[in-house]
């Protein structure tokens, strides 16, 4: 297929099996998925999942000109940064790749498609579990995620001291929107208000921050790395589609890296600690931090922020990333 996927839409798939927030992209009437992406869906390695398409194109079982299309991204190779183009595979492929290795997560996978791609034909738009249902809705999500954000309170930080105005001050926030929406339909912010190019911060940057980090707190295992996935989280907001990049903002870039690295739980101890000092560095080196001699964001509205991020479910990813980016958006005002 000549065409790439620049005119796709990024849905989410966290399934029954245990797949959380898979990047599944929605064109033509189908959804899309790299070999990488299989692999993860299936919880096979990639060379098993290619060998499979290989197999299933040689033996005439699916036609690779209808099957297969093409998606930009900028990949670090080394120093390296450079754009490719990563081939992507249908629903049909993605199911006959799925029957051959994990049947039961295929089937749980196609209910999930099926769904996706009815609510796109019926209704002329994807709805995406991790958005708001319909607009007048929005603020009555964030609302919700007042009350959450009490609960979590309760559970986790019964001793900090200022609990009960961070609530209140969420909770004005919430209030002023409501009025907002009575008077001309306010909604939550879907885009950032700045759109330039970003400061790209390395990931042994962040780490350095990490570092320096360590000598403020008591705990031997503060800001050990588990795993790769800090650089995937940092990496990600950078991402783009079709030459395009998925997070185009600023304030979009911030709200996307204080949520993965909150989420990912990349090291053995203060992963929201790390996530929220790394949200501010990004807004520091981007000339961010300050509007009008103001911060654009209050440590107790951080603070806020961050443990809602951590209390959240997976499909409320979208709604997260609006409400840092509306705060962000009306920040130092």
């Amino acid at each position: 297929m000549e065409n790439d996927l620049s005119k796709g839409k990024v849905i989410i798939y966290s399934g029954a099996d245990g797949i959380d927030n898979l990047e599944v992209v929605q064109q033509d009437d189908t959804l899309w998925l790299s070999v990488e992406k299989i692999s993860e869906l299936f919880q096979k390695d990639r060379t098993n999942i290619q060998r499979h398409i290989k197999h299933i194109y040689q033996e005439k079982e699916l036609e690779q000109d209808s099957t297969c299309a093409f998606f930009a991204q900028v990949q670090k190779e080394g120093k390296r940064t450079v754009k490719r183009n990563i081939p992507y595979y249908n629903l049909d492929v993605i199911l006959a790749v799925g029957y051959r290795v994990s049947s039961k997560v295929a089937t749980t996978f196609r209910k999930w498609a099926t769904k996706i791609l009815h609510e796109y034909i019926t209704d002329g738009y994807v709805i995406n579990e991790n958005r708001l249902k319909l607009e007048q809705d929005k603020v009555k999500s964030l609302q919700a995620a007042i009350s959450l954000l009490g609960r979590s309170l309760n559970n986790q930080i019964e001793s900090v001291d200022n609990a009960k105005d961070v609530v209140k001050i969420l909770d004005t926030f919430a209030h002023g929107l409501d009025l907002l929406d009575s008077f001309d339909h306010k909604t939550l912010d879907n885009k950032g208000n700045t759109q330039k190019e970003a400061v790209r911060i390395s990931t042994e940057e962040f780490l350095q921050v990490v570092k320096e980090m360590k000598s403020e707190f008591a705990s031997d295992v503060f800001g050990n790395p588990k795993d790769e996935s800090f650089d995937s989280s940092v990496n990600q907001i950078y991402q783009t589609f079709g030459g395009e990049e998925l997070y185009p903002t600023l304030e979009e870039k911030a709200s996307i890296l204080l949520y993965l690295i909150t989420k990912n739980h990349s090291f053995s101890d203060g992963n929201k600690r790390i996530a929220a000092s790394c949200f501010l560095y990004f807004l520091e080196k981007n000339s961010m931090l300050y509007k009008n001699n103001k911060p654009i964001i209050e440590n107790s509205t951080l603070f806020a922020l961050t443990v809602l991020i951590a209390e959240s479910n997976p499909q409320e990813m979208e709604t997260m990333k609006q409400i840092v980016v509306s705060v962000l958006n009306g920040g130092g005002a």
